[in-house]
C-alpha cells in the first residue's frame, strides 16, 4: 500500500512538473489594449512578447503601451523583441534604439529574431558582424538577450555557426503542438528555451502568435 501510495506520489509530482513547464503566451505586433491583454490572460495566455523593433530599423512606436497594458492585464511576463533592418546598418544602435523605446518599462528579455534571408546579405560573414553588433548593442543597453528562429532561417542566413548558442532559443515551428518534442539541434543550440508553435491566429479581436516554455 505504501509503495502505491509512494507510486502515485511520483506520477503526480511529474505531472504537475509537464503543467507548470508548459506555460503558454503570445507575442503581438499591433497595438493591443489593455482589455484584449486582460482577455487573453482570461483566456490561458500567462506571458507576452512585444515587437519593440520594426523591420525599417526604427522602433515601434505602439512597444511602451503595450508593455505597460500586458503588465496591467495581469501577465506574469513580459518581453520584448525586435525585427531588425540588416540593410540599414548599425544593428548597436537600433537594439539601443529598441531598449529606449520601452524606456523604464519592466521587461524581461529583448529577443533578437533571426528570420526572413531575403532581408539579409547573401554574404553571411556580413550578417554574422551584424549579429554581432547587435549583441554589443545589447551589451552597451544592460540587457538580456535571446534569438527568434528556426533551422531553416538561421542555416541560410549565418550558415554553419553557433555565434547565438550562448543565448536562450526561442524557435518556430508551427505544427500546433505546445511541447519540445519536435526540436532537433541546429547552430550549437541542443536545447530550445520557448516555442512559437502557431502564428497568425485571432483571438479576442486582436492578432497573436501561441507560443510555449
Amino acid at each position: 500500500m505504501k509503495f502505491h501510495a509512494l507510486i502515485f506520489f511520483i506520477v503526480s509530482f511529474l505531472l504537475l512538473a509537464n503543467v507548470s513547464l508548459a506555460t503558454k503566451g503570445v507575442d503581438v505586433s499591433q497595438s493591443i489594449s489593455s482589455s484584449a491583454f486582460k482577455c487573453l490572460k482570461n483566456n490561458g495566455f500567462d506571458f507576452a512578447i512585444v515587437r519593440c523593433g520594426r523591420s525599417s530599423g526604427s522602433p515601434d512606436p505602439n512597444c511602451a503601451s503595450n508593455v505597460q497594458n500586458a503588465w496591467g492585464a495581469g501577465m506574469a511576463h513580459v518581453d520584448a523583441y525586435i525585427f531588425p533592418c540588416p540593410s540599414c546598418g548599425n544593428g548597436a544602435s537600433q537594439v539601443i534604439n529598441t531598449v529606449r523605446a520601452y524606456g523604464g518599462k519592466s521587461v524581461g528579455m529583448l529577443w533578437l529574431d533571426i528570420e526572413g534571408p531575403q532581408y539579409w546579405s547573401s554574404n553571411q560573414g556580413t550578417n554574422r558582424a551584424f549579429f554581432n553588433s547587435m549583441l554589443d548593442g545589447a551589451r552597451q543597453a544592460g540587457v538580456r538577450v535571446g534569438v527568434y528562429t528556426s533551422s531553416s532561417q538561421w542555416n541560410p542566413i549565418m550558415g554553419s555557426w553557433s555565434g547565438g548558442s550562448a543565448y536562450p532559443l526561442w524557435y518556430a515551428h508551427y505544427d500546433n503542438s505546445p511541447s519540445f518534442s519536435d526540436f532537433r539541434s541546429f547552430g550549437g543550440w541542443s536545447k530550445p528555451a520557448m516555442k512559437q508553435y502557431q502564428g497568425d491566429q485571432s483571438q479576442c479581436g486582436v492578432g497573436i502568435d501561441l507560443n510555449v516554455y
